[in-house]
């Protein structure tokens, strides 16, 4: 039997960690987290990482892996990923990955394209306007410019958007034309699956995982890594409302409000990613039974 990865990808909050588990149980096999926050041993209540029973449940790979000191981006992901892979396979014939993080699964499954050069000079001036003006400056200055690439990103990630504007700048050209889509060549099978909600079932589900962050901590938590303030991961939702209340530029409720809101964004986002891989079969979340048997028929056939 060749070697098979099972992708499980979705929004947040739609259920994958329970789902993720639940087949790599069934699978006797390992998880690789393709979550690009939840590899830092220092956040945990921001990003909703597993807790200690779901992480002792079934092994997870880059979970708590690096430190918020250090900077991780999809190409190292995607190297990393392959590696976790391989491990996994010297032990048995299938890997569960798993996140929301659609540019990393993509980084893992076919590899990403080489970047043009930016000038330094240009990154730190593009930077400095960004401190001095704020992310709606950047939404702005890249919606304008860059118009469909802005239509398709995190437009609440500044990293995901200063990259873009950096590219654009230096080219006068869109970063999505240096994304060539040749895929990488991979030596393993690939069962892509998709959790999805009704939206006003994963709506309640948000907000409801907005307020248990709260109840339990999230404030200290960001507090406790102000030092990294700057830290891309930091720089997203469930962090960046938190620092605008310590800044003074809204009050905590408008924080929390502004957290729900974001991640509601940030979901319907990444609904529209996945959807546009055709190869994604899409279940409902309360349809466990009906995934497990689908991945199950399609590792027999």
């Amino acid at each position: 039997m060749k070697n098979t990865v099972v992708v499980l990808a979705g929004p947040t909050a739609v259920g994958k960690t329970a789902m993720a588990i639940r087949l790599a149980e069934k699978l006797g096999t390992e998880i690789i987290s393709a979550d690009s926050r939840q590899c830092y041993r220092e956040l945990s209540i921001g990003t909703a990482k597993p807790d200690e029973t779901e992480l002792q449940a079934v092994p997870h790979y880059f979970i708590n892996s690096h430190s918020i000191a250090e900077e991780v981006n999809a190409a190292m992901y995607g190297q990393l990923a392959l590696r976790y892979a391989d491990e996994i396979f010297s032990r048995q014939p299938f890997a569960v990955v798993t996140g929301g993080t659609g540019l990393y699964i993509r980084a893992f499954l076919e590899g990403m394209d080489e970047m043009p050069p930016v000038p330094e000079a240009l990154r730190q001036q593009l930077r400095r306007q960004y401190e001095e003006k704020g992310l709606p400056w950047l939404q702005e200055t890249l919606r304008e410019k860059d118009p469909a690439f802005y239509a398709q990103a995190e437009i609440h990630n500044p990293h995901r958007l200063l990259r873009a504007l950096e590219i654009f700048e230096a080219t006068g050209r869109s970063i999505a034309d240096f994304r060539s889509g040749a895929r990488q060549q991979r030596d393993f099978n690939v069962i892509k699956v998709g959790l999805q909600l009704p939206k006003e079932l994963l709506h309640e589900n948000i907000h409801r995982r907005v307020d248990k962050m709260m109840e339990t901590g999230l404030v200290e938590e960001v507090r406790s890594v102000q030092v990294f303030r700057d830290h891309n991961a930091l720089q997203t939702v469930g962090y960046a409302e938190i620092f605008d209340y310590f800044d003074g530029k809204q009050t905590l409720p408008q924080a929390i409000d502004a957290i729900k809101t974001h991640t509601r964004q940030y979901a319907k986002r990444q609904l529209t990613w996945f959807r546009r891989d055709a190869g994604m079969q899409w279940f409902d979340a309360r349809e466990g039974d009906a995934l497990e048997a689908a991945v199950l028929r399609s590792l027999k056939a």
